[in-house]
């Protein structure tokens, strides 16, 4: 089971198995992970999801699709380079280890 750790914006972090097959996203509010709010419950339709995802693992992830592009607009001081939507990461075996970071706040 992939482990992922999620850094709130104070550094406090929170290292979670994630089961595979489920988002980054589902990971967090399965596992009570303060800062991912997730509002619309994870169909890409708010930005309530945000991270920045730890630079060593930028490359790793798949790319970002049209939707979820278009949804960062609205995110709190988005990083083009490194934010993501963690909604539309499915968690993988790949993935275990990953770190990600989350803003100082939602909108």
């Amino acid at each position: 089971m992939p482990k992922i750790t999620y850094i709130e914006h104070d550094g406090t972090e929170h290292s979670v198995d994630v089961d595979s097959g489920l988002t980054v996203m589902e990971g967090a509010r399965d596992n009570n992970v303060p800062g991912i709010e997730a509002d619309c419950g994870g169909a890409c339709a708010c930005s309530t999801c945000h991270v920045y995802v730890d630079a060593k693992w930028v490359e790793i992830l798949p790319p970002k699709d049209d939707m979820e592009e278009d949804m960062l607009d609205f995110a709190w001081e988005p990083d083009m380079s490194r934010s993501r939507l963690t909604c539309q990461v499915k968690v993988t075996d790949d993935l275990d280890g990953l770190i990600v970071h989350m803003p100082e706040k939602q909108i």
